[in-house]
């Protein structure tokens, strides 16, 4: 089965809402065995939305349709389906009744345009909302399945799970499930790991072997049809054991986790602890960390020392590196490590990680955007400092410090 979505609102079009609709529905189809050719934004206009049936019901079998089913004048969905199916909108009556007892009792007038929340395409089966006012509706329509479901993600998530997937099961048949299965690496750029596994990518079959980048990580995702997991981690075995001899040093996760949930668990797992000092980097590695629930078992706390007086006062850096005609300046591999040795030294912690260097917009101390290095005390009283050259803006550049950081970090960790 071959589906299309179609997010319906203007509000899309104009960047004020992120469709995070379409994502949430793709993994849900995806566990169902359903492939997602096309997704479709179209505004609040009649002739568009028209337009955007028309297409779809050539060349998908399974129509979505998000938003655009509320009370008011611009709600145009499911008129413009029932004329697109040649369909009247009728009333749902317990939807009806439902409307009417929450405007009595709020004490409100309901008025008359409040009643379209209740209509559905003659024929059709209604979708329960249980968290708004909307009724949904499926249907089939000659070979083209047609489910419409609310815009607003906490109404329409629901909807989608309890009411529109068991529908959506029965007029399926037996349809294997995709499986999948998330690889995590870190340190390394997308065209270099697909470099290193350009054999497995261009003669893959089933399963298949696809890469993802995001800053400071890369993914690789491979997928089969299984009808459980356990079937698919079987069917997976030979091509992830060859992925992982290939790229170890850089294989933080098999699940779809982030490098600071690794480096937590790892540390949990080995009773350590760390701490930051950051300068260029301002706070982001203490926050990312942070916003991970149980942090604070592993997380004893950090720094954000952007000044020289503050690396010298808070962690100890020797003002005669930070400043004067021979020092080697804030942005150095000295001073880089004179800050990871501080922190440790300060906080007691087993390891502290530094990030000192220049993220733009403009050069500082004669030294260019981009240059960054990160120092690491160990829990062997070691202290070496990396360095580096990143591209992009001034957020490109503090998020891939950061993430390079907690890159050496997970090394130690995990012996690479």
């Amino acid at each position: 089965m071959k589906a299309e979505i179609i997010a319906v609102g203007t509000e899309l079009l104009l960047g004020q809402i992120v469709n995070t609709n379409a994502q949430y529905l793709s993994q849900g189809l995806a566990e169902l065995g359903i492939d997602v050719y096309f997704q479709t934004v179209v505004g609040d206009n009649e002739a568009r939305v028209m337009e955007a049936f028309r297409l779809a019901s050539t060349r998908a079998d399974l129509v979505i349709c998000t938003g655009g089913i509320g009370p008011t004048q611009d709600d145009l969905t499911k008129d413009v389906l029932g004329k697109f199916v040649g369909r009247e909108l009728e009333m749902h009556e317990a939807s009806m009744t439902k409307i009417t007892e929450m405007f009595a009792s709020r004490g409100i007038h309901m008025v008359e345009s409040n009643k379209r929340q209740a209509l559905m395409l003659a024929g059709s089966d209604p979708l329960l909302n249980e968290n708004g006012l909307a009724v949904g509706n499926c249907l089939t329509n000659g070979d083209t399945h047609y489910v419409v479901l609310p815009g607003p993600p906490r109404e329409m998530k629901p909807m989608f799970a309890n009411h529109a997937v068991p529908w959506l099961r029965g007029v399926m048949g037996d349809v294997v499930p995709l499986q999948s299965r998330m690889l995590k690496f870190t340190g390394i750029g997308e065209s270099a790991l697909e470099d290193r596994l350009i054999d497995l990518i261009e003669q893959q079959t089933d399963p298949t072997i696809a890469p993802y980048a995001k800053e400071g990580e890369v993914a690789i995702r491979l997928t089969t049809r299984a009808w459980t997991q356990e079937d698919a981690n079987v069917k997976f075995h030979s091509v992830e054991a060859e992925i992982r001899n290939r790229l170890s040093d850089h294989l933080y996760a098999d699940q779809n986790i982030t490098l600071e949930e690794a480096v937590l668990a790892l540390l949990e797992q080995q009773n350590k602890t760390f701490t930051a000092a950051e300068s260029c980097s301002g706070g982001l590695l203490g926050e990312m960390v942070t916003a991970i629930p149980g942090s604070s078992k592993t997380f004893k706390g950090g720094v954000i020392c952007y000044t020289n007086e503050l690396k010298h006062k808070l962690v100890g850096v020797p003002m005669n590196l930070l400043e004067g005609s021979d020092a080697p300046g804030a942005v150095s591999a000295e001073v880089a490590e004179s800050l990871a040795a501080g922190m440790k030294a300060v906080t007691g912690s087993d390891f502290a990680i530094s990030i000192t260097g220049v993220a733009g917009p403009s050069e500082s101390e004669g030294k260019p955007v981009g240059l960054v290095y990160v120092g690491i005390a160990d829990d062997q009283g070691g202290v070496q400092s990396v360095k580096l050259k990143l591209i992009g803006n001034r957020d490109g550049i503090r998020l891939r410090a950061v993430k390079s950081a907690m890159y050496q970090l997970w090394k130690r960790l995990a012996n690479k």
